[in-house]
C-alpha cells in the first residue's frame, strides 16, 4: 500500500478538485447493509483519470475486543481502462479524508485567529481533526471532552491538551464534534456568535451530536445537499420539526469557489457525512504523489 498524503497536501486536493468543478453532488450514495455485528459500506466514486470504491466495515464491538471499529480497504482506478492502482487502508483514508475536509470549511469558515479549539472525542477522528485544524488555524489551547475521564485526560496528553468539559465550548473558537453519540453534546445556547462547529461523527438520520438550537442559530454548510437531507440527523431531525429551512444550507462547493457567502455575526455548523467524492480525491492525490 502507498503512503497517504500529509494533512496540507489532503486539503488543498479537496479544495482544488472543488474549483476545478466536482459536483459533490453528482457522487453515487453510499451503500450501508447491515449484518449481524455491524454494517458494511460500500462507497464507489470517479472523477477525473480516476475511479475507485471503498469497502468499510463499522463493527460497534470491536474497541472492547481491543479492534477497530472501522476496518477496509480502498481500490484506486485508471477511471479510462479500469486497471487497479493501488490498494489503501480504508480505515487510515477514512480518518484522513474525514479531517481534510473538516479543516477545509474550518479554513473558509473561521475567524482568521481562532486559536481556542474543543474536540468532543479521544478516537482516531478526534487526533486526526486536532492535527488538521492546526495545519490551517494558530490553535493555541485545545480541550478535549470524552465520556471517560481517565481516557480523556491520557488522550489529552497525547496531544498536548488539556482535558475539560462541555461548559469549555462557551469560549471555543472551533469546536469538533468527532463521537458515536447519538444525542446532543452540549447546549448550543452558549456558543460564541463567531464560533465554528464541525459535526462528522454520524451519517445516519436518527444520530445527532449537535442541539436544535446550534443548527438553527447557525450558517449551516455541507458537503453536499442530498446527502445531508438524506443521512444527516443533525439537519433531518430539526428539519422534521419544522425548525429549520433546508432551502437555508450551504454547500462546500459553492463556499470553495467563492459563490456563497456566510453571516460573521453568528455561529457557522459544518455537517459532515462523509462522501465517496473525498476518498477518491484524497486517494488519487496519495497514488500521484507516492515516492
Amino acid at each position: 500500500m502507498i503512503p497517504l498524503a500529509p494533512i496540507p497536501d489532503a486539503v488543498a486536493a479537496l479544495r482544488t478538485a472543488l474549483r476545478d468543478g466536482l459536483d459533490p453532488e453528482a457522487d453515487w450514495a453510499r451503500a450501508v447493509v447491515p449484518v449481524e455485528h455491524g454494517q458494511l459500506l460500500l462507497m464507489p466514486a470517479e472523477w477525473g483519470r480516476y475511479a475507485g470504491i471503498k469497502v468499510a466495515t463499522v463493527a460497534p464491538g470491536n474497541p472492547a475486543r481491543g479492534l477497530p471499529r472501522i476496518q477496509g480497504s480502498y481500490l484506486l482506478l485508471d477511471a479510462e481502462t479500469l486497471t487497479p492502482l493501488t490498494m489503501l487502508d480504508a480505515a487510515a483514508l477514512t480518518t484522513l479524508r474525514t479531517a481534510a475536509v473538516s479543516a477545509l470549511a474550518v479554513d473558509a469558515l473561521a475567524v482568521p485567529d481562532a486559536s481556542r479549539l474543543v474536540v468532543f472525542g479521544t478516537g482516531p477522528q478526534a487526533r486526526s481533526h486536532i492535527a488538521a485544524i492546526r495545519a490551517v488555524r494558530p490553535v493555541g489551547e485545545v480541550v478535549v471532552i470524552g465520556r471517560n475521564a481517565d481516557r480523556a485526560r491520557t488522550f489529552a496528553s497525547s496531544v498536548d491538551a488539556k482535558a475539560g468539559s462541555a461548559a469549555d465550548v462557551a469560549m471555543a473558537d472551533v469546536v469538533v464534534c468527532a463521537t458515536t453519540a447519538r444525542t446532543p453534546l452540549f447546549d448550543g445556547a452558549v456558543l460564541r456568535p463567531d464560533v465554528t462547529v464541525v459535526a462528522v461523527g454520524s451519517h445516519e438520520p436518527t444520530a445527532r451530536e449537535v442541539d436544535d438550537t446550534t443548527v438553527c442559530s447557525s450558517t449551516v454548510v455541507v458537503e453536499a445537499r442530498s446527502a445531508a437531507l438524506r443521512e444527516a440527523g443533525d439537519v433531518v431531525r430539526p428539519m422534521a420539526a419544522g425548525r429549520f429551512d433546508p432551502d437555508t444550507l450551504v454547500d462546500l462547493a459553492s463556499l470553495v469557489r467563492g459563490a456563497a457567502t456566510f453571516d460573521r455575526d453568528r455561529p457557522r455548523l459544518f455537517k459532515s457525512v462523509g462522501m465517496a467524492w473525498e476518498d477518491l480525491v484524497i486517494a488519487a492525490s496519495s497514488w500521484e504523489k507516492r515516492a
